[in-house]
């Protein structure tokens, strides 16, 4: 069973034509310590809840964007595109 994501540029399509870029996370500064370095990059929150997260629609327009998806029922509450995202967001880094 899938389940439907709305891809900003195409509109409502099934979850198979996309891939899943992980959540967002913030980034390190150029000043990090080894530990934060490695808390950014291998550490997720791993949430039971709402989470954003990073998307490409693989199978259509191939663009990124953001999800706000509940990790346990995949429910899509929105999607947007990156320039689109709320101010308290934008130091949130992109998908690797």
């Amino acid at each position: 069973m899938t389940f439907l994501i709305t891809c900003p540029n195409c509109g409502p399509r099934e979850a198979l034509e996309f891939s899943f870029g992980g959540e967002t996370t913030r980034r390190a500064s150029p000043s990090a310590t080894d530990r934060e370095l490695a808390a950014a990059l291998y550490f997720r929150r791993n949430v039971n809840g709402w989470q954003t997260e990073w998307w490409v629609h693989q199978s259509g327009c191939r663009a990124w964007f953001l999800a706000e998806r509940h990790t346990t029922t995949n429910e899509i509450r929105r999607t947007y595109r990156p320039q689109d995202r709320p101010r308290d967001e934008e130091q949130e880094a992109a998908p690797a």
